[in-house]
């Protein structure tokens, strides 16, 4: 049984958190670097963008592994990565197509990468169950996971559960990225992935 914390144990602990700045804190705040993501999105709306991008931002941090389960090392992930200029982050960030225990393996190495996306949730045939126990066999790593979309929810009754347990839970429609989730920074948890076409689509520069 685990020891109960009092008041003290509670404000006292440390956490170590993201220390993000610019848009990135205005929108996310100053996540912890453990846990899981979720990040759901119909297709066209920029969810890719988004996620290389966060990629990017988060190699500052530490090493980031990107497990492309659904477009794997394809002509259009290459173009992506050209794109977003992911290579200029060098060996920070490297690019899998692994399934769930090839990944598995891969993790429980020494020295392993410390942030993995998983790109998307639906093509790692986990149950909610293995989720878990893969979450809690890692409690210091970051697990972000990518999910297609049913509507404005994710899709699939395991990818809810899987959104409702993320503490950064993160909305893309119309080339913006809304926190709804744990963690929402000053402007209220708004980061705009291209301003034309999120103007374009919300016809202003505020959102509805």
């Amino acid at each position: 049984m685990n020891k109960a914390l009092s008041s003290t144990d509670i404000l006292s602990k440390k956490y170590k958190l993201f220390d993000f700045d610019g848009k990135w804190y205005d929108a996310f705040d100053t996540p912890e670097t453990s846990g899981v993501w979720f990040i759901w999105g119909n297709s066209g709306n920029g969810k890719t963008s988004f996620i290389l991008e966060l990629v990017k931002e988060l190699s500052k941090f530490g090493r980031v592994l990107y497990n492309s389960l659904e477009e794997g090392t394809s002509h259009t992930m290459q173009n992506a990565w050209k794109r977003h200029r992911v290579h200029e982050c060098g060996r920070k960030v490297q690019l899998i197509c692994e399934d769930m225990q090839a990944l598995d393996e891969r993790l429980s190495r020494r020295k392993s990468p410390d942030i993995i996306v998983n790109d998307s949730w639906q093509y790692t045939n986990q149950t909610f169950q293995q989720y878990l126990a893969m979450k809690r066999k890692y409690p210091n790593k970051l697990f972000i996971f990518t999910s297609q979309a049913d509507g404005k929810n994710p899709s699939g009754k395991s990818a809810v559960k899987v959104m409702y347990d993320a503490s950064l839970k993160i909305w893309i429609e119309g080339f913006r990225a809304f926190s709804k989730g744990r963690y929402i920074g000053h402007n209220g948890g708004i980061y705009t992935i291209w301003d034309e076409g999120a103007q374009k689509y919300w016809g202003t520069t505020e959102t509805k």
